[in-house]
């Protein structure tokens, strides 16, 4: 079975050469299996977050090959890492970033029209999404009118909106408290495994990690689980 997502040999090394030089990732080496949802669990500044981008393709390796559904994304043009990112990817991360100026469909409407969706589509899917994680009455809604549990479950639904095989989340609940933020990751988990997607989630939590399929530690560079 092909794996959803690979790393392989996976190193990013700051101010290379200098005597500052920090190793962030060393030769970092996992895969991620269609339907999986694995857990990352690192210190802070361990490096959580640059491997998330490297695998989302918002930041390239210094050696190593990242690979999605098999094909290697490494010598993509920026033009084709701006499509699979689009198209393949979805990420959430500890503060939603919701454009404020939009309601909370419209906010997951967008990225459907920019991927070449027609309105009527985008405004069903949207609608269904809102629908799944409970926040649908709230859809006409602008983010700043939302509780932060609302706010990140929209959030979500966003990141899911072009229908990616993966999803990759940057402590998704961090920034709820712990009532919340249990609510909120099971509609998360709920939204994953009803359509199937692979992701690879970064938390703090132990609680919400032994949640997951599987849970990989970060630590000193190199992965480990």
């Amino acid at each position: 079975m092909t794996a959803a997502l690979e790393l392989d040999g996976i190193e990013r090394i700051y101010n290379r050469g200098l005597p500052s030089e920090v190793a962030v990732l060393r030769g970092v080496t996992m895969s991620l299996a269609p339907g999986e949802v694995a857990a990352l669990v690192a210190p802070s500044g361990a490096g959580k977050s640059t491997l998330l981008h490297i695998a989302g393709l918002l930041d390239t390796a210094d050696t190593g090959a990242v690979r999605l559904s098999g094909r290697d994304m490494t010598r993509l043009s920026d033009r084709q890492r701006t499509r699979a990112r689009r198209d393949e990817i979805g990420f959430i991360y500890q503060f939603h970033h919701l454009l404020p100026e939009f309601s909370a469909a419209e906010n997951v409407i967008l990225p459907q029209l920019a991927a070449g969706v027609s309105r009527q589509d985008a405004d069903a899917r949207a609608q269904s999404l809102l629908d799944a994680v409970g926040v649908a009455p709230r859809a006409g809604h602008r983010p700043s009118a939302l509780s932060g549990g609302e706010q990140q479950r929209v959030a979500f639904c966003r990141a899911l909106a072009n229908r990616p095989s993966l999803l990759l989340a940057d402590e998704p609940t961090g920034n709820l408290d712990p009532e919340t933020s249990d609510v909120v990751f099971g509609a998360l988990m709920a939204l994953v495994r009803d359509t199937g997607l692979s992701a690879l989630i970064a938390t703090h939590n132990l609680d919400l990690a032994k949640r997951m399929d599987r849970v990989l530690t970060l630590d000193s560079g190199r992965i480990s689980g």
